[in-house]
């Protein structure tokens, strides 16, 4: 794999999951990929998509100062695109399009403006491509 790509929140919430362990390790594979090769990215939404998960799951898979050190380690490093209008009516027009959730179409947008030729996740079909992106599930 080679190029730029974009990491969906299931990837770095399989990171912590010790119920996965074989999508555990891959997940953090990929992650640490993102950090030294500097080929991931994130947006904003799978920051806010992060934390909306670790922080309120009973119990938590983080305190709050495990979330601010990881913040600062992983997701700030890897933060490329943050909410604008242009974003927001690029996704809309992807929504239209392609009858994509609104959360889906947000990824998308974020993956073209991050200058990405793949998005990582489970959540969109394998193999399809959108706008030019492949979409690609680490875990087949």
């Amino acid at each position: 794999m080679s190029g730029r790509f974009f990491l969906d929140t299931n990837l770095l919430l399989y990171t912590f999951d010790a119920t996965a362990p074989l999508k555990a390790k891959k997940a953090s594979q990929f992650v640490r990929r993102a950090l030294e090769g500097g080929e991931g990215i994130i947006s904003f939404q799978v920051i806010q998509e992060f934390f909306n998960v670790v922080l309120r799951r009973s119990p938590p898979l983080m305190t709050v100062a495990e979330a601010e050190q990881f913040l600062a380690t992983v997701l700030r490093p890897l933060l490329a695109v943050n909410s604008s209008p242009a974003l927001y009516f690029e996704a809309l027009r992807i929504a239209g399009k392609y009858r994509f959730s609104w959360y889906d179409s947000l990824i998308v947008a974020a993956a073209i403006e991050g200058g990405c030729d793949r998005v990582l996740s489970e959540d969109l079909q394998h193999g399809q491509k959108i706008e030019g992106i492949i979409v690609e599930n680490p875990f087949l």
